[in-house]
């Protein structure tokens, strides 16, 4: 499992586990990122990614993205 994070941009991938503190992950499922969600990383700026999911983008900090295992 790879850390969202350290993907290339334009690559799809799958979730396979959110890491954390349980109120991270309950923030994390609301925005849409679940395990078995396909994710890419659209652009990144200034220290954020710009995530697709579920058909959204979503921004967010890469702390929090490496939270997501891929």
């Amino acid at each position: 499992m790879t850390p969202l994070d350290q993907i290339s941009t334009g690559q799809e991938r799958q979730i396979k586990k959110i890491s954390g503190a349980d109120d991270t992950i309950r923030f994390l499922n609301g925005l849409g990122f679940v395990e078995n969600e396909m994710v890419s990383i659209i652009s990144e700026t200034g220290g954020n990614l710009i995530i697709k999911v579920k058909g959204s983008r979503v921004a967010v900090d890469k702390k929090i993205a490496g939270l997501i295992l891929v």
